[in-house]
């Protein structure tokens, strides 16, 4: 399986809470961070990186099948 490609910048991370009707809280329980730091990921203070980027590749994809109408059925 591969990751998905680019890095995470400050739209896709706020495109991809959106995308799951999260709040940052939300998405930061989702993923085991503070609501802190997905707010600093937002605002282009930090980016994901590490386990965290790789947390938000695996619920970006697991979300896209969804998305695009497939899956079982």
């Amino acid at each position: 399986m591969e990751t998905g490609q680019g890095e995470w910048t400050p739209e896709r991370v706020a495109a991809l809470r959106r995308r799951l009707g999260l709040s940052q809280a939300g998405l930061a329980r989702l993923l085991g961070v503070r609501q802190q730091t997905v707010s600093e990921w937002e605002t282009g203070l930090h980016r994901p990186r590490g386990a965290s980027a790789r947390l938000l590749w695996l619920v970006a994809e697991e979300r896209a099948p969804y998305d695009a109408g497939g899956g079982a059925g």
